[in-house]
């Protein structure tokens, strides 16, 4: 815990909070620890949604549960919690938040996401609640995002470069990819991989708004 706790949030990111408050409150709940309560695999898992095909931005996308902080919302914590209700119809009671790490900043987006670590200690079913926002549901083991052979890099048509996870026929990249692939360093997990295998980034998920 003290590790988490002393970490920056230019660990995680190049891209931080604007000094003047001006981006939009969001969070995401990275959701670690057995897998939901009707899956058949053991092991840790992390949840994760793929986003809605039609969505206006990152359509298609795989990403953490999450969104915008509403005005009833009374902390980030609450809203990645309702969030993660809302589209995957988890039991938030049977979460234990462990921490939230440092804002990130989206500057496509103005989003300051929260990101909000929490181990579940009594996993539910989940799946698809609302089909405009959320395509799959998504119980991805971790023996799987840390094997090297799941592990590239992706290059963007704009000339972005980073981490991204095989999943399936599913490409994790992006801004989940790079904090996923932090907080599995933090943790000690990562094994060695070659970030110098390069590949495009499928036509697929650059569809929409980045923002």
């Amino acid at each position: 815990m003290k590790r988490l706790e002393a970490v920056e949030g230019d660990y995680f990111s190049r891209f931080l909070p604007p000094d003047d408050d001006s981006g939009r409150e969001s969070a995401v709940l990275m959701l670690f620890g057995p897998p939901p309560a009707d899956a058949a695999a053991g092991g840790e898992h992390v949840l994760l949604i793929e986003r809605s095909h039609t969505m206006r931005s990152h359509p298609a996308q795989i990403a953490f549960p999450g969104g915008a902080r509403d005005p009833g919302d009374d902390d980030v914590i609450e809203t990645a919690l309702r969030e993660a209700e809302e589209e995957t119809g988890l039991d938030p009671t049977g979460v234990d938040i462990v921490t939230v790490l440092p804002s990130l900043f989206l500057p496509p987006s103005q989003f300051v996401v929260a990101p909000v670590l929490a181990w579940w200690k009594h996993p539910t079913p989940v799946s698809v609640v609302d089909t405009a926002e959320v395509h799959d549901v998504l119980d991805v083991p971790l023996e799987h995002l840390v094997d090297p052979a799941s592990r590239y890099s992706v290059r963007h048509p704009s000339g972005f470069v980073g981490p991204a996870f095989d999943i399936d026929h599913l490409v994790l990249w992006g801004f989940t990819a790079g904090l996923l692939s932090r907080t599995l360093d933090l943790a000690g997990l990562t094994r060695p991989w070659n970030p110098d295998t390069m590949r495009p980034l499928p036509e697929r998920y650059l569809g929409g708004r980045r923002g």
